[in-house]
């Protein structure tokens, strides 16, 4: 039997196949079982050594096998109802092909995976039980990202495998949907369901609504705990298992599980400068630049001949953000000034965020020091309701990711939606170097990261290479037509403008001075016109090139953050029809897992073979 060590599942039975059979419409051979395997060698070693055939078996079955020859060995299913007349199996039907051996069957055995372990990733999944359109677990998804990973790396790093550098990443599934579902929320959702439309009702429960539930206090809590408390339990578990392993750890999450991580990361704490960090989270729902006066935020709010009651009974911001309803109306402020000072700053004093003291972190990943079940939570209330988060204790990790991968995230639209409108460019998950939004440009769900950081700017993603190399022929062919139709446009507007100057040009029989002050004044208003018409028509092709420059703040060290994947040829045909897929694509996509090992395998000096255009 095979048991999962790292999750929940059912064991499996590992049987050792040498007697087979397969039926007209099957397209490969089934095993028996190892028992009834062992009876068909015994039978069958009878038969040649007495050189005696046409033996017939009954399965557990009973169902007949006859042994004709050494190439002729049938299986016959019984004729159904034929034991309720207490008759024997008669051999009847279609009858089974019966195999000896592994002989001309194409048999895919797994040859196992390298030992050594350079990098330990989790990953965690989106709302509901299914990952994909298949309605596949998180489990068998990632069991397919790690079978990618794998082909990868005997292709992209042969060169490190062939010198022993590189082992493998191992990728780590971590399950929330059913510990939250195992709460008895479901009974309670169940009372209220209307009994129409069941399976979509059904679907709605198990599946949309995770998104509510992230968003209720309670809930968040479990998840939350549930998230980072796995993410720990398996950390052990497998230090515990692999005690020489000496790699780093990153984490990954699809659609909301991206968010929740995020949530998780800009709450930890870290334990080398606990105090300064500290000071720079609230910076993330800060814009940079100097704190307006009181005088300032009245003329804002309209309301600036107010000012000289609060200056005259010293009432400063922080004062007035503690003054109640009664306290105004006290200083003689009319009843409709007064609600809207006393929303307003309530409003900022919530968005300012709340510092208080906290525990020291743990000092690192190793067994030995593994923090407290007290030092598990980080006291951020005031900073999670600052941009919007659910007041709630998040857990502290026991480990500093090295990297944070977020594949169709809609952590953009939920900090939007939250209040933010601006990411500081200085911020920085306290103990997470790197961050990367990668996402199908059809994704539904996929929202971008780096226009909250560069507001003011508008440039595309980083486009992510395909794994063969090169673009995909038909993206090429797009931009081989735009470029056309551009210089096309260029060029006609060119011989209009040639045209329409020869019109308007003075007789040549006229005065050459004036002819050439005409020519004069008019060059320069051409060259004007052409330079401005150049840089507004092939103003998008620099722009994509200039890319790499922008500067996109320190959420991932100074790198784009951005990653877009190419559709693919029959992908761009409709996208609405590839929409839903889009959003489950990446647990199969090669270019995604490539970016993956290839920014892991940086940070250990590792690097491709050949680089992707």
């Amino acid at each position: 039997m095979r048991y999962a060590v790292y999750w929940d599942e059912l064991a499996s039975e590992v049987r050792r196949c040498t007697w087979f059979y397969k039926g007209d419409k099957d397209n490969k051979y089934v095993p028996y079982s190892e028992s009834f395997s062992e009876v068909l060698e015994e039978t069958y070693m009878l038969a040649v050594t007495l050189d005696e055939w046409k033996k017939k078996l009954e399965s557990p079955n009973r169902e007949i096998i006859i042994l004709h020859n050494p190439k002729l060995m049938v299986h016959y299913q019984p004729v159904a109802g034929s034991d309720e007349w207490g008759s024997a199996p008669a051999e009847q039907g279609r009858p089974r092909t019966v195999k000896r051996g592994v002989e001309n069957i194409s048999v895919d055995i797994h040859c196992g995976e390298p030992l050594q372990i350079d990098h330990l990733v989790f990953v965690v999944h989106g709302i509901g039980p299914a990952c994909d359109l298949r309605f596949r677990s998180i489990v068998q998804c990632v069991n397919d990202f790690r079978s990618v990973s794998l082909n990868l790396l005997q292709t992209h790093f042969k060169k490190a495998q062939e010198n022993q550098q590189i082992g493998r990443v191992e990728f780590l599934p971590v399950n929330w949907h059913s510990p939250l579902h195992s709460t008895g929320v479901d009974v309670d959702l169940q009372r209220i369901t209307l009994p129409s439309i069941n399976r979509l009702r059904h679907f709605t429960n198990d599946t949309i609504l995770d998104v509510f539930f992230y968003n209720s206090p309670t809930y968040c809590q479990t998840i939350v705990d549930t998230v980072a408390s796995e993410m720990n339990r398996i950390y052990i578990l497998f230090l515990q298992r692999n005690p020489d392993f000496k790699g780093s750890v990153s984490i990954a999450g699809h659609s909301l599980g991206s968010l929740i991580l995020f949530d998780i990361l800009t709450n930890q704490k870290d334990s080398l400068g606990d105090t300064d960090s500290k000071k720079d989270l609230p910076s993330i729902f800060m814009d940079q630049g100097d704190t307006p006066t009181l005088e300032e935020e009245l003329k804002k709010l309209q309301l600036s001949e107010f000012f000289s009651i609060f200056e005259k009974e010293k009432i400063d911001k922080e004062a007035l953000t503690l003054c109640t309803d009664k306290d105004l109306q006290e200083m003689g402020i009319p009843l409709g000034p007064r609600k809207k000072i006393l929303n307003y700053f309530r409003t900022r004093k919530n968005s300012m965020g709340v510092n208080r003291p906290t525990p020291q972190s743990p000092a690192g990943a190793n067994m030995s020091n593994i923090p407290k079940e007290s030092e598990f939570y980080s006291s951020t209330d005031g900073l999670d309701v600052g941009i919007g988060q659910v007041p709630v204790k998040y857990p502290r990790l026991i480990y500093k990711p090295e990297i944070f991968f977020a594949f169709g995230s809609p952590i953009g639209m939920f900090l939007t939606v939250r209040g933010l409108k601006r990411i500081d460019p200085n911020y920085r998950f306290p103990t997470c170097k790197g961050f990367f939004n990668i996402y199908h440009p059809f994704d539904p769900v996929a929202y971008r990261i780096e226009p909250m950081v560069v507001p003011g700017v508008e440039f595309e993603p980083m486009l992510i290479p395909h794994h063969k190399g090169r673009k995909r022929m038909h993206l090429e062919l797009r931009e081989g037509l735009t470029r056309m139709s551009m210089d096309l446009k260029n060029n006609l507007l060119g011989s209009l403008r040639m045209a329409w100057k020869s019109f308007t040009r003075a007789p040549y029989p006229a005065l050459q001075a004036s002819e050439t002050a005409e020519e004069t004044e008019a060059e320069p208003e051409s060259n004007s016109e052409k330079h401005s018409d150049v840089n507004t028509e092939e103003n998008p092709v620099p722009v994509k090139e200039e890319a790499p420059p922008i500067h996109v703040g320190m959420l991932n060290g100074g790198q784009r953050i951005d990653y877009v994947l190419q559709e693919k040829p029959i992908e761009s045909f409709n996208e609405y029809l590839f929409a839903l897929q889009s959003h489950l694509c990446y647990w199969e996509s090669e270019d995604t897992v490539l970016l993956v090992l290839k920014e892991i395998y940086q940070t250990q000096g590792i690097f491709l073979d050949q680089p992707l255009q």
